[in-house]
């Protein structure tokens, strides 16, 4: 079960539900395909048994040899007796822009006047494109933090971040109770500059459960990318993505004559 805990969180763990109309294979095959497909687990990695994805996701043998079956049917995984089942699927990792600065105080102003649900907070493997972004070695582990912020009762935001330079181990009620920057700066953690990318994306029926939505409706994503400075020079410490409910969120900005110049 190591092999797999390493590569879901507990949340993912105990989602496979037979409440939906999704069958329970299909609900774990698409979180197989997702950690391969964005690279969590990367060409040539061996796939957890079928035996440790039943114990782990608690679902019997037969579901997840079918969420195997599926993945080999569309050319994911290759199935060798003997051998085990390897990943053949080749990750292409996706140039990420982010040419937004935002400022840091803002970020703690929304912070502090919401409430914030911490959905998980666990080291974890991130996905490849995040790994190599943060400059971690295959098999390296970053701080996982989902969370959910709303204002009045209304969720607005999904949040999902990777974090490395931590010092000592943070729990989720300090996020729970504390803006996740002041956080960062009792751990030893100094955020020097921040850039971001806004972009649309469609909600997931995990995500749109979260936020109240429907299922396809259209998100506001946002990718924060926040750096800190060791020896003089900046390294990338944490990488986020937001999802935004748009009826409940506005991203502004205010730029002067000298902004719009170096723009």
């Amino acid at each position: 079960m190591d092999a797999v805990s390493q590569l879901f969180t507990k949340q993912q763990l105990n989602s496979l539900s037979e409440d939906t109309h999704t069958p329970l294979y299909f609900q774990l095959y698409t979180l197989l395909k997702t950690a391969i497909v964005n690279g969590t687990l990367e060409r040539g990695a061996q796939m957890p048994t079928e035996l440790q994805l039943a114990e782990a996701f608690g679902v019997s043998r037969i579901t997840a040899k079918r969420a195997m079956d599926e993945l080999a049917a569309e050319s994911f995984v290759e199935r060798r007796r003997g051998k085990g089942t390897h990943v053949i699927y080749q990750y292409k990792p996706r140039p990420v822009k982010a040419p937004l600065v935002a400022m840091l105080q803002e970020i703690e102003s929304m912070a502090r006047h919401s409430d914030v649900k911490v959905r998980a907070c666990e080291q974890l493997q991130p996905p490849a494109e995040i790994r190599e972004a943060l400059g971690l070695e295959a098999g390296e582990q970053a701080l996982y933090l989902e969370r959910v912020r709303a204002r009045n009762g209304s969720p607005f935001g999904h949040y999902v971040s990777w974090t490395t330079g931590l010092d000592g181990k943070i729990s989720a009620r300090q996020f729970s109770k504390t803006p996740r920057l002041e956080v960062f700066r009792e751990h030893g953690l100094e955020i020097s500059h921040v850039t971001q990318t806004l972009s649309a994306i469609a909600a997931s029926e995990p995500v749109a459960s979260e936020l109240d939505i429907a299922p396809g409706a259209p998100l506001l994503s946002l990718t924060r990318r926040s750096y800190c400075k060791i020896n003089g020079e900046e390294k990338l410490a944490d990488f986020m993505q937001v999802l935004y409910h748009p009826d409940r969120f506005q991203y502004q900005m205010d730029l002067t004559a000298e902004d719009l110049k170096a723009g």
